[in-house]
């Protein structure tokens, strides 16, 4: 019960996490919670929208990887692999970062403000 736990809990994170940031998100630019990067805290305008743009991706993403790791678990697949895979949850988790920050290059100028 334990593995299924470790492994659910990333894709449940990224569900969870997801959807409050696309539905609602940190209403005002904090250094403690929310999507903090450089070009995200630019301005209110680029934090809305690192925000709904990052929930929408995390929310998808973790739908897939919750999926990917049911399956798995289901057919006893991650016995040998199970750390492996849990940094590889790690890893994609952090790699969508990257299509947020082009999103937000491509909507913002280098000062935040709206193309």
């Amino acid at each position: 019960m334990e593995k299924w736990f470790v492994n659910l809990l990333i894709p449940l994170i990224m569900i969870i996490f997801g959807l409050y940031f696309y539905k609602w998100g940190p209403k005002t630019i904090n250094p403690l919670f929310g999507y903090r990067t450089t070009m995200s805290m630019k301005n209110a305008e680029t934090w809305h929208f690192a925000h709904r743009y990052c929930g929408k991706i995390w929310f998808i993403g973790g739908l897939a990887m919750l999926a990917v790791t049911v399956a798995l678990l289901f057919f006893n697949i991650l016995d040998l692999w199970e750390t492996y895979f849990v940094l590889l949850q790690v890893v994609v988790l952090v790699v969508l970062i990257v299509p947020v920050e082009l999103a937000l290059r491509k909507n913002f100028d280098k000062d935040g403000n709206r193309r």
